[in-house]
């Protein structure tokens, strides 16, 4: 496969050292697959006028190691109406150039970090063939699971005092802020969330709660008086298993643990590390808000309001909360499932160390169902109560879902197959059997946000007990409507957090 690399991904393989090891993860899956790694002559061109000399030494000497397209596809009307509307400098259109090789035809794949790009891709129809770093990784793990790095993965808590400083994770820590070591050190008996890979630090999320009296004089506009949470630190090497998805939950977890109004982040821009936490924030509601001026120079600041909201078409951007202005579903899953796609709703039954997060989905908040329930009516902002199934006594209410997207008329078994990769439980075989199960009545897609797991557990004789499922017999066996009402009877019987319905 021939794949056209953005001009911000050579940059960064080739810019400093200490951020090689973290992009260099994409590098080495690119040659275990023999795939062509292409270069654009436009990129070129932007790295021999880097202001960087080293840059543009370095890459001079690596040029080989990349095909770079000896001539540009003309660009097509399609290309021009779309992407033209959208440029305003010569960067972007550049960009557009580089896009037109993907729509052209003449690369299969193309990967970047720029949002602007995958925009354009999206409008041209071809953004199923373009990739950010992340969904690259998710990709290709998915697909080649025995050449996966990283084999158990598990976020725990530690104190910064059993963190290993000299380990190259904080090279980056060290390079961007003057007296970071100090600062650590500082930190040696607070906790944060990490996780590591054969000894390996990997990721690490640290969190900071802040009251209304805190000082923001060096953040410009200044904050109003506020409780907040500040993202202290927040760090996920490349490896393709949602590890930041898995940290963010952590994030807003934190937030309705401690009642905070809004959640904040300051950080550089000049990583690809943190272009895709700033990417993955934006996602999830964060906002640019200003800069904060440090010894390490000017940080941009980013502010995700935690108010009681519910914006029912982007759930993203009021995540955890959600709407019951919509309608309410209970749908089954099978145990076979249920643990491996909610790792955060285990059984007491069932052994942690099965469910370690080596799996992206597991890690995912953005997770995929797929059904052949005859009711198939959902929309976003809709909420899905999973009902891991057992029996009279074993039969439970685990987890809080909402619904992203649906999609259903689905034509082909490749398009199937590619929709569900990289959220689902099932590998490419099984996928194929759910596919080909009933060819009269194909499967569609739910795309759902993990949102919560009940604290407490009531099984299908409570729920008949409490006017949930009328009886036995109507258990449920595909997408089955509930009320408000009945949502709220769940939510207390199970002792769920009622903050986070939106009434």
């Amino acid at each position: 496969m021939r794949v056209l690399l953005d001009t911000n991904i050579l940059i960064h393989r080739e810019a400093a050292t200490v951020v090689k090891e973290d992009i260099g993860v994409l590098f080495r899956w690119l040659d275990r697959l023999h795939h062509v790694k292409c270069a654009h002559p436009v990129t070129v061109q932007e790295l021999e006028k880097h202001k960087d000399p080293k840059v543009r030494n370095v890459f001079k000497i690596k040029l080989a190691n990349y095909e770079v397209l000896k001539t540009m596809a003309p660009l097509s009307e399609e290309v021009h109406q779309v992407c033209d509307p959208l440029d305003e400098n010569e960067n972007d259109l550049n960009d557009t150039r580089i896009i037109n090789e993907l729509y052209a035809g003449r690369v299969d794949a193309l990967i970047s970090e720029d949002r602007n790009l995958l925009t354009k891709a999206s409008r041209l129809g071809v953004a199923d063939r373009v990739f950010t770093i992340d969904s690259f990784l998710e990709k290709v793990t998915a697909e080649n699971p025995e050449l996966a790095d990283y084999k158990v993965l598990a976020v725990q808590k530690d104190h910064f005092g059993n963190l290993d400083l000299s380990d190259d994770f904080f090279l980056s820590f060290k390079d961007d802020y003057p007296g970071f070591e100090l600062w650590f050190n500082r930190k040696a008996d607070e906790t944060a969330y990490v996780c590591r890979s054969e000894g390996k630090l990997i990721a690490l999320l640290y969190l900071k709660t802040e009251g209304r009296g805190e000082d923001y004089s060096d953040i410009d506009p200044p904050f109003s008086r506020k409780k907040r949470l500040k993202i202290g630190t927040f760090k996920v090497t490349l490896n393709g298993f949602r590890l930041g998805e898995r940290f963010l939950k952590i994030v807003f977890d934190n937030a309705l643990r401690f009642d905070v109004e809004e959640i904040y982040v300051t950080t550089f821009a000049k990583r690809i590390e943190q272009q895709r936490l700033i990417n993955l924030l934006g996602d999830y509601g964060f906002l640019l808000h200003g800069s904060k001026k440090g010894p390490g120079g000017e940080e941009f600041v980013y502010v995700r309001s935690f108010a009681r909201e519910a914006n029912r078409q982007s759930p993203k951007l009021t995540y955890p909360f959600f709407s019951s202005a919509g309608k309410i579903f209970i749908v089954p899953i099978y145990p076979l499932y249920h643990t491996e796609l909610f790792p955060d709703s285990i059984l007491r039954t069932e052994s942690p160390a099965d469910f370690v997060e080596n799996e992206p989905h597991r890690n995912a908040i953005s997770k995929v169902y797929i059904s052949r329930s005859i009711e198939r009516n959902l929309n976003p902002g809709d909420v899905i109560i999973f009902y891991r199934t057992g029996g009279y006594y074993k039969s439970v209410v685990t987890t809080v879902g909402i619904v992203e997207s649906v999609v259903q008329n689905i034509r082909t078994e490749a398009d199937f197959i590619r929709l569900c990769r990289k959220r689902s439980v099932f590998s490419d075989n099984e996928l194929a059997r759910h596919w080909n199960y009933k060819k009269t009545n194909r499967p569609f897609i739910v795309n759902f946000l993990y949102a919560c797991s009940f604290p407490r557990r009531i099984n299908l004789q409570r729920l008949i007990e409490i006017g949930i499922i009328p009886s036995v017999n109507d258990a449920p066996r595909g997408f089955t409507t509930i009320t408000k009402h009945q949502l709220t009877s769940i939510f207390r019987e199970c002792q769920a957090d009622e903050r986070l319905v939106v009434h």
